[in-house]
């Protein structure tokens, strides 16, 4: 049966689908709604030997003011199977790339299934979730997803690759670095515990709950997280200027015991102290936050159209008519004082799209 031609479109400003909302257009867009027509649009791209980019709910992404000289596909797969009960405890869902996360999130905190409850209010789509391993308040997605369909465009092929096969590790997994561009996420299965308690292993959390009388349900800790959220800026409102950003845009570090020690003897001769949480030490990781915040940088700084959130040290944020230049500019800014003062490097978490860097 001869597939239906795709109506692929031209010139797509991207902006307008970031969060961050800077960046030029796409010289070909197709927005893919079904697993068959991702086979055409890479098809398509291939045929025309065009550079091809796979974008999401646009929450992490800083898209260069060039726009994108190949085809942008959104994966707009929404479908959703489940739960395939496993047992009375364990239920799996298949969730398509394209939906929506928080709404995937209410759902599951609504029917019962605790393990991504801590994750409420993050923007994007579910497909972004195994890429980075999205991870807030002390949960992970990697703690939940038992595997990803793909579809292989080394080999041309479909498959699904196992949790264990993601090589999943902070911030980071094998779609964002050692097989980076070699696979399209289609779809996600989530493990999720039914009727388990909420994870509460987050200071913030912990903090917001003393005191209180009973144990905090899936529904009190998701309205929780979304109250904290939006305190910092976190949840994407239209009326909230500070949410006009692309989410954290440095990852906390990683340290040695040796780089630890440094950066402690650091700060003891400026009279700070590197603070120290649960949730950051379990991992051996320190507060970018605080870095930044302690190399000459605060909430609400501004650098004429860009700036730092009000609410949030690590978001930068577009204060109106930004361009993607001048997001980089102030990134390059941070890192540069951020490792001139403390000796610490800073990565960034959001993807580049045609932006090009400086040797």
């Amino acid at each position: 049966m001869t597939q239906p031609k795709l109506e692929i479109q031209e010139n797509v400003l991207l902006a307008p689908l970031t969060t961050l909302g800077v960046g030029g257009s796409a010289r070909w867009f197709y927005s893919a709604r079904s697993v068959a027509e991702v086979q055409q649009a890479v098809a398509f791209a291939r045929e025309r030997g065009l550079d091809l980019f796979v974008l999401g709910g646009g929450s992490n992404v800083v898209v260069a003011d060039g726009g994108f000289d190949g085809l942008v596909l959104r994966v707009a797969i929404t479908g959703m199977e489940g739960p395939h009960l496993q047992g009375r405890a364990r239920g799996m869902l298949d969730v398509g790339a394209g939906r929506n996360w928080d709404e995937f999130v209410a759902m599951c905190v609504l029917r019962g299934y605790a393990g991504v409850e801590c994750l409420s209010g993050i923007p994007g789509s579910v497909g972004g979730t195994p890429v980075q391993n999205v991870g807030a308040y002390g949960q992970e997605v990697s703690e939940t997803i038992a595997s990803v369909l793909v579809y292989d465009l080394t080999e041309s092929r479909i498959c699904e690759l196992p949790s264990q096969e993601c090589g999943f590790a902070y911030r980071s997994s094998i779609f964002n670095t050692s097989q980076r561009g070699r696979y399209i996420i289609l779809q996600v299965r989530y493990e999720l515990q039914l009727g388990a308690e909420p994870s509460l292993r987050y200071a913030d959390l912990q903090r917001y709950f003393a005191g209180r009388h009973g144990k905090p349900t899936l529904g009190d800790v998701r309205e929780a997280i979304l109250k904290i959220r939006a305190g910092k800026g976190m949840v994407i409102h239209p009326n909230d200027p500070d949410s006009r950003s692309a989410g954290s845009f440095f990852k906390n570090p990683v340290l040695s015991e040796e780089e630890f020690s440094r950066l402690s003897a650091r700060a003891a001769a400026r009279g700070l102290k590197v603070p120290s949480y649960p949730a950051l030490s379990q991992q051996s990781k320190i507060s970018a936050a605080w870095l930044v915040e302690n190399s000459g940088f605060h909430k609400g700084y501004v650098k004429g159209r860009v700036g730092i959130s009000s609410k949030h040290a690590l978001a930068i944020v577009n204060r109106g008519c930004a361009t993607a230049a001048e997001v980089v500019a102030l990134r390059d800014e941070i890192q540069s004082k951020v490792e001139q003062t403390w000796g610490v490097r800073l990565d960034s978490e959001p993807v580049f799209v045609g932006v090009t860097f400086e040797a």
